[in-house]
């Protein structure tokens, strides 16, 4: 498990199973010809994503960012459809760093399409519970008034099943959340209620862009998601967390990128400090 250990903080990505979506679809309106330059595309025009949660460690309390896509919880047509080629081993990977779901306090959904919260249950004896039992559930809440009752087009990826049996565990927040070094930011863009993470500390910060960023090829403000329900707020909100980021010489940090994990941005805007997915 690959680790990035700041002065009071430790973030350790975790494997929460990989997908691989339709690369047109990843870049938006932006050709074949310039993305597939930059992130790797196999014959059926996909692309690999992971869907891998961040523990976060600081002063004694677990946080961990999203969840997964789960395992049990796609059906054959699905893995299918959204390219599945490992479901979540999530749980395999708390274990072997020791900790049990249990002990997990907070977790942070920038989120919650299905690819970030599966994780969140599991189904026992026929019947969904909480994976997280005794966790402060945390996301913005707009997000979890769209969840609940999702529009026409997002009714696909918010699945009733992601969060009925935690509901009891979810605290929203509007514009901004903090706890310890950690703040969550709602941005919109991706979804209405996409928030991105920042944690601070003392001289390092690092920012996760969440889904506005979801890979190293997505830097370019302009390059945004089909997927986004609202563009031109990613585009936005791209732009004015990229320009701090790199002022600030941030941790850019991904749940979905199969190349990095996190890297810093040089004062040319190029990949500097690094640190890469081990095979």
């Amino acid at each position: 498990m690959e680790r990035l250990k700041l002065q009071n903080v430790t973030l350790t990505w975790l494997d929460g199973g990989v997908t691989h979506l339709d690369g047109g679809a990843m870049f938006g309106v932006v050709p074949k010809a310039l993305w597939s330059r930059k992130y790797k595309v196999n014959e059926n025009n996909q692309i690999e994503l992971r869907t891998d949660p961040i523990l976060i460690q600081a002063d004694g309390v677990n946080y961990l960012m999203e969840t997964g896509i789960g395992s049990g919880k796609l059906d054959e047509r699905q893995k299918r459809n959204f390219g599945v080629t490992a479901e979540s081993r999530l749980l395999e990977s708390l274990d072997e760093l020791g900790i049990v779901p249990g002990e997990i306090d907070f977790v942070l959904m920038t989120h919650m399409h299905f690819d970030h919260a599966c994780g969140l249950t599991e189904r026992v004896d026929g019947e969904y519970q909480s994976v997280f039992p005794n966790a402060r559930i945390i996301t913005s809440d707009v997000e979890w008034a769209e969840i609940r009752e999702p529009n026409i087009r997002s009714q696909n990826t918010y699945w009733k099943e992601n969060w009925e049996e935690i509901s009891g565990q979810v605290e929203t927040f509007t514009g901004e959340w903090s706890h310890g070094p950690i703040r969550m930011v709602h941005t919109g863009g991706h979804s209405d209620g996409h928030s991105i993470l920042i944690v601070e500390d003392v001289e390092d910060t690092v920012i996760h862009m969440a889904d506005l960023m979801p890979t190293h090829a997505h830097m370019n403000p302009l390059w945004v998601l089909a997927y986004d329900d609202y563009p031109m707020d990613s585009i936005a909100a791209k732009e004015k967390w990229m320009k701090y980021g790199k002022e600030k010489q941030v941790w850019f940090t991904f749940y979905h990128d199969a190349v990095y994990r996190a890297f810093k941005l040089d004062q040319d805007g190029k990949i500097g400090e690094s640190i890469e997915r081990q095979l």
